[in-house]
């Protein structure tokens, strides 16, 4: 006995306006953004000649822009690392398992919002204008801007571990403190060290464009290449970049695999 292949059901209305509203958005996305391929392919003299001018690089600038890059370097972990204790108190303070449906959870979500939703290149001139140029501004604008993304990505984490702990000591008659510090925070202890760890390679990356507003580091120096069209200087400090990204990367990867997240 043969059996009659399976019907193939037709799209349903609603996945019929989904996949219009996204073409749509498509369209009007690539007009609003002036996407012209023809003018890409008829710029190539411009691009040649930047290369040009490039190649090769001037490696007489490599002590200078290694410098700069450890300040980069030391600007990502400061900027990290200092902003553990405020995000980690308003990740406790805004999760529903540690904080349900109080009046204190909204206004740590409300801060949350505020601190991720200005971009850190906003508060390093708002910072640069207080302390001056160099990197203190810079840590200051990632301690603010990583404490509201880092904030809200641990208490998601949070929000998702076993309910079945934290129910046996609410019953037993513990406190919110004491919920979640002995059931709450050893869960999800992994997954916390895991995105800190990714933060930081972020906050590296970040402090990159961070000196690009006088906020110090190698940033700074490529900037300066840039307005004195020295881009062969340019290139040097770019490709001693590329070297610490990848070195953090894979420094990152491998403490994540040790700690199994």
């Amino acid at each position: 006995m043969t059996l009659a292949p399976p019907r193939r059901r037709a799209p349903s209305k609603l996945a019929i306006a989904i996949a219009l509203v996204v073409v749509t958005a498509h369209v009007l996305a690539w007009r609003a953004t002036d996407i012209s391929p023809s003018t890409l392919v008829s710029g190539w003299r411009g691009m040649a000649d930047f290369l040009a001018s490039s190649l090769p690089p001037d490696l007489s600038v490599l002590g200078a822009g290694l410098d700069a890059a450890v300040v980069t370097l030391y600007m990502g972990l400061l900027g990290t690392t200092l902003s553990i204790p405020s995000a980690l108190a308003l990740a406790l303070l805004s999760s529903r398992a540690t904080t349900p449906g109080s009046v204190t959870a909204q206004a740590a979500r409300s801060v949350l919002s505020f601190l991720r939703s200005v971009p850190d290149v906003v508060f390093a001139l708002i910072f640069v204008t207080a302390v001056g140029l160099g990197p203190f501004a810079g840590v200051l604008a990632l301690v603010c801007h990583n404490t509201g993304v880092m904030g809200k990505l641990w208490a998601e984490s949070m929000d998702e571990s076993d309910r079945g702990p934290r129910d046996a000591l609410r019953v037993a008659g513990a406190s919110r403190a004491q919920v979640a510090v002995n059931a709450v925070l050893p869960t999800v202890l992994p997954s916390l060290a895991g995105l800190l760890l990714y933060r930081l390679d972020v906050n590296v990356r970040s402090s990159l464009v961070l000196g690009l507003v006088g906020a110090g580091g190698i940033g700074f120096l490529i900037n300066q290449s840039i307005k004195l069209f020295r881009f062969d200087e340019m290139v040097t400090h770019i490709l001693v970049v590329l070297v610490l990204v990848v070195a953090v990367d894979q420094l990152s990867s491998f403490v994540r695999r040790r700690l199994g997240v």
